[in-house]
């Protein structure tokens, strides 16, 4: 029988959110250890400023629950997101997690699949795309992490407080990803279907792109329990998993 492949999104994960990191650590000792493989596109956790993050109990409890997946033999695979764009190679090993690019091609039960944690679809959103093209320069993410770990600390804070006004002084219409920028990436990297997250607006979007039948699925944000969908050869299947 055919494992599934599963794929989740924007758990936030956070030492105040209890009931979500119940249900994060339940799917890691539970469907995650009888899948083919797993791929977390993005925001695994609400803020990461920098692997030393790692020492904080509830991060060293979400890395052993990681490793406990890759330690089952099951293949583990950690995108960036608008959130945790700073996890680094540290992180990665100790979690037994492959680090992806921004975008990823996977053979998915025979369709190829773009894997992105799809910020860079809101193009609608220009003051967000400029922060993220500065933060995303080495250049800069290496002076941040030259900080004491204190000041990173404050100055997360400060950021995720000033992107939450900002977001709610924002319209809905370019909070969400452009037609433009979908059609664009199931152009350029001739694929069939998108998985993303970054939204909150789990969905599953059908179009055509060039006379091509085309799919988008938004996977949806954790919130008191868990949200992933497995894909085997039967299909795609939304998952609930609570603590």
């Amino acid at each position: 029988m055919m494992k599934p492949t599963l794929l989740l999104s924007d758990l936030h994960l956070a030492a105040d959110r209890t009931a979500t990191l119940a249900a994060f650590h339940a799917f890691a000792r539970g469907p995650a250890r009888d899948a083919a493989a797993v791929y977390v596109l993005g925001d695994l956790f609400d803020a990461w400023i920098g692997d030393d993050q790692r020492r904080e109990p509830y991060a060293r409890s979400i890395v052993r629950s990681l490793r406990g997946i890759s330690d089952a033999g099951i293949a583990l695979f950690i995108a960036h997101g608008n959130r945790d764009f700073l996890l680094g190679d540290d992180f990665a090993t100790d979690a037994g997690a492959t680090l992806l690019d921004e975008q990823t091609i996977i053979d998915l039960c025979g369709t190829p699949t773009l894997l992105t944690h799809g910020d860079e679809f809101c193009t609608g959103d220009a003051e967000y795309q400029r922060f993220r093209a500065f933060a995303r320069q080495p250049r800069h993410q290496r002076k941040f992490l030259l900080l004491p770990y204190v000041l990173r600390r404050l100055i997360g804070a400060r950021l995720r407080g000033g992107s939450r006004a900002a977001t709610a002084r924002k319209p809905e219409s370019i909070l969400d990803v452009t037609a433009a920028a979908v059609e664009n990436a199931f152009r350029s990297r001739v694929v069939s279907r998108i998985i993303h997250g970054h939204t909150h607006r789990p969905h599953r979007h059908s179009s055509r792109i060039d006379g091509r039948a085309c799919e988008r699925i938004v996977l949806s944000d954790w919130d008191d329990h868990g949200h992933y969908l497995a894909v085997d050869a039967a299909g795609i299947h939304d998952r609930r998993i609570d603590g």
